[in-house]
């Protein structure tokens, strides 16, 4: 298997895939910290299974799958965006559009004269057909997405922590609301071409839920999510390339691995030690 795999890396398909899951993997573990901290997972799948109607539309129209994917969900973030963020409306804002993105879908395909092997693609993910042109746009749209969220770090993390505080002291929380969609949306459109649209939520949920369990600090958090990722893209092209099965099989099975790890052996020891490190709990009137 090993021998395999180091003959594998010498080809461009490796070498490329290996590139751009680098590359998806820090923009997705960055992204992940926020997702968790925000509640946004029902929007993530939202936002996968809208960039999917986006690239059937564009195999219908005889242009870039990719393209269309990635203006699906931009569109789709301004929709939701536009319609409402506030936590108590925003999963039924979020499930109307998925519904009407669904049928525009299902529209798309039915109307397509062959079989969209391209959008279809999309579902599973294709991270070993990517070409050096292919890394090129990752790399671009992974930088301008980590700069955007460079850009709203810190009012958004107030946001996230706090938002009725943080709309008090005049933060623009609506507006960072949906510049976070927007920032998710180039995340997802990155992400699906590792695992696809049914398995989106391994890289943009899973790395940050891990993280929350070893560390409350936002920083520290960040850091794990993004290794967790790391740690799971390229452990599962490498994987892959071993055992010639799909990439996603393997990154979803190190990610639910690291979870696990993180929630009932890890995550227990580091609360127990910085409890102990506090000493006992105080006695109210001692």
């Amino acid at each position: 298997m090993i021998d395999q795999v180091v003959r594998l890396l010498g080809y461009d398909f490796a070498q490329n895939a290996l590139a751009a899951g680098v590359v998806i993997a820090i923009v997705s573990g960055v992204v992940s910290r926020f997702v968790v901290a925000r509640n946004m997972s029902f929007g993530v799948h939202a936002l996968a299974e809208l960039g999917f109607t986006g690239a059937a539309g564009a195999v219908l129209l005889g242009v870039s799958p990719v393209g269309g994917l990635l203006t699906g969900t931009v569109l789709s973030a301004l929709l939701i965006g536009g319609l409402g963020v506030r936590l108590r409306e925003r999963d039924t804002v979020v499930g109307v559009v998925m519904a009407f993105g669904l049928g525009l879908g299902v529209l798309f395909l039915t109307l397509y004269p062959r079989y969209a092997t391209q959008a279809f693609s999309i579902l599973f993910g294709t991270i070993t057909g990517v070409n050096s042109g292919d890394v090129v746009v990752l790399v671009v749209i992974g930088a301008l997405t980590l700069v955007g969220l460079a850009v709203i770090y810190r009012p958004l993390t107030f946001a996230t922590v706090d938002p009725e505080v943080a709309a008090a002291r005049g933060v623009p929380v609506r507006a960072l609301g949906v510049a976070f969609l927007l920032i998710m949306a180039a995340a997802v459109a990155e992400a699906v071409q590792v695992v696809g649209v049914l398995l989106i939520l391994t890289l943009l949920i899973t790395p940050g839920a891990t993280a929350e369990r070893l560390t409350a600090s936002p920083g520290r958090a960040i850091a794990i999510s993004v290794g967790v990722a790391l740690l799971c893209v390229v452990g599962g092209i490498l994987l892959s390339l071993g055992a010639n099965l799909p990439v996603s099989v393997f990154v979803t099975t190190l990610s639910f691995a690291a979870y696990l790890v993180a929630r009932l052996i890890v995550g227990p020891l580091v609360l127990g030690t910085d409890r102990a490190g506090r000493g006992p709990e105080p006695v109210p009137g001692g």
